[in-house]
């Protein structure tokens, strides 16, 4: 019976953990929980079982942020496929990947509160209830966390047509035009890449046009001109290609765009979120 809630509950934690592999984890856990309290009455499984989550996946951020010290170069969430159905999560709820890079600057509990109330229309009574704390602190809370996300431009757009933009890059890129892929990068462009440790990739994020158009050249030319398979796809509601070699999922670049051209570029090289996002494309049926 409890498992009737698994989509709603991993869809809570991946938002506020940003792993889909320590989403799976909590819920588990939040289960194994549930089970152990035995013959004690519960009033509203699914009201218990999501305040389980959320509290477990706090604890959890709490502990992920701590780990990302020591994380080799930069840590970016691990992606999921939204342009298909999963199984696994609520596609709809899933938040854009812009928006899970800047939740990082937040604390766990701010995190949370944002995500209760902007992803899931929570209202602040609610919000106290699931958290264990006041309507005034939960109010504070989200208040905090608006103010640093300030920067969120409520202006960047998810294109009518990522297909076309991304087509546009493609033949740009392959061409080798620095010119009109120059033209096609916002002012404040950055690309961050996340390679774990364990692939290759540059530790610390690299800004500007100039210095971006040279690096997505010169990648494209070093590492994915021949051998290799790309395909078109949407992570986290964004626009993506991803990198096959030998049929295995080697490299996944997420832009995020804005009505001035791409801002972010983000480069997923980690093998373990590679193979996690590659079982999420496979399992992934058409709507």
């Amino acid at each position: 019976m409890i498992h009737q809630y698994e989509r709603l509950l991993t869809t809570y934690a991946y938002n506020i953990l940003g792993s889909y592999e320590d989403a799976r984890d909590v819920v588990q856990d939040a289960y194994l929980n549930f089970m152990q309290r035995g013959n004690t009455a519960v009033e509203d499984t699914k009201a218990y079982l999501v305040r389980s989550v959320i509290n477990l996946s706090i604890n959890k951020k709490n502990k992920q942020k701590r780990e990302k010290s020591l994380y080799p170069g930069e840590w970016l969430p691990e992606p999921i496929a939204t342009e298909k159905a999963d199984s696994a999560v609520n596609r709809k709820e899933i938040l854009s990947y812009t928006l899970l890079v800047l939740l990082e600057q937040l604390n766990a509990k701010q995190r949370a509160v944002f995500i209760l109330k902007e992803a899931f229309a929570y209202d602040h009574a609610e919000i106290a209830s699931v958290l264990g704390i006041t309507e005034e602190h939960s109010r504070k809370l989200l208040s905090r966390a608006k103010e640093q996300l300030k920067l969120f431009d409520a202006e960047r757009i998810k294109p009518k047509n990522n297909t076309a933009y991304v087509d546009k890059y493609l033949a740009v890129i392959q061409h080798a035009d620095m010119q009109q892929l120059e033209k096609m990068l916002h002012d404040e462009i950055v690309v961050i890449s996340d390679g774990g440790g364990k692939a290759v990739a540059f530790r610390k994020p690299v800004a500007g046009r100039k210095s971006v158009v040279k690096l997505l050249l010169g990648v494209f030319k070093k590492f994915y001109a021949e051998n290799t398979v790309l395909k078109k796809t949407t992570i986290n509601h964004e626009p993506a290609l991803c990198y096959y070699e030998n049929g295995k999922l080697v490299n996944c670049q997420i832009f995020s765009l804005r009505k001035e051209g791409l801002h972010h570029v983000y480069f997923i090289r980690n093998p373990d979120k590679l193979k996690a996002l590659e079982k999420n494309l496979s399992r992934s049926v058409t709507l």
